[in-house]
């Protein structure tokens, strides 16, 4: 159990980073939501 306890603590952990980086990218400036989609043909 050791194992999959240590994965859950860094699913958790890199979750609560995404939804940080995602509250920094998306507020305030909605026509750069995704910065990594820069070409639209």
């Amino acid at each position: 159990m050791e194992k999959s306890d240590q994965f859950v603590k860094d699913l958790h952990e890199r979750q609560e980073k995404d939804e940080a980086n995602r509250a920094h990218q998306g507020k305030g400036n909605p026509g750069k939501k995704s910065p990594s989609k820069t070409h639209k043909g």
